[in-house]
């Protein structure tokens, strides 16, 4: 199956290449990467990343959206939040970090579902689609094939949470040792929602 991560200008690296590398673990699995026009992307720290054209994603792929400075403006791009739509539609499951869930629920289709996400701009994020069953208690959120987590480094715990529920626990387990990463299983405590 292919993880195709949808990337733009001003993304959050650890919202991407901490799911990124969980996701890389497993052999049947493919990594790969989009932009809305293709060519180089650069994070927020500035790394760059080259990218293939969004219209030439699989269709039942893991579907990728990261969050970062650079969702304050696409919210309001129109052919940005269709194509980022077209390509959920066609996903067999849409995993969003941090702000990444503001761009989702842009496109309309969390209306009704629960969703959460980063805690420091929760308010934003809400005011963006208030049609969303905002959870803001949660170190993720899934409905259906929709997971969404708080914000940076809990784009791994939903991560691992997703190898969870389409694996088995222990293989969740295994990546968190293999990594030396300490997994908050737990996807209703978290911390910075206090």
């Amino acid at each position: 199956m292919d993880v195709n991560i949808f990337l733009f200008d001003g993304f959050e690296t650890l919202d991407a290449f901490g799911p990124v590398e969980i996701l890389g673990k497993i052999d049947d699995y493919t990594l790969k990467y989009y932009s809305i026009n293709g060519g180089v992307i650069a994070s927020a720290q500035g790394t760059q990343i080259i990218t293939e054209k969004v219209e030439y994603t699989s269709k039942d792929g893991i579907l990728v959206i990261p969050g970062g400075k650079g969702t304050r403006t696409l919210v309001n791009d129109s052919l940005f939040i269709q194509a980022l739509k077209e390509t959920i539609e066609i996903s067999s499951y849409c995993l969003s970090i941090c702000t990444g869930s503001a761009l989702v629920a842009k496109t309309g289709l969390l209306d009704n579902k629960k969703a959460t996400s980063n805690k420091k701009a929760f308010d934003w994020v809400v005011s963006i689609n208030p049609n969303v069953n905002w959870v803001k208690m949660a170190r993720w959120v899934v409905d259906g094939k929709y997971y969404t987590s708080s914000g940076v480094s809990a784009g791994m715990d939903m991560t691992l949470g997703f190898i969870k529920d389409r694996f088995s626990e222990q293989k969740a387990i295994d990546i968190a040792k293999h990594i030396e990463y300490i997994w908050n299983e737990d996807s209703r405590k978290d911390l910075f929602a206090i």
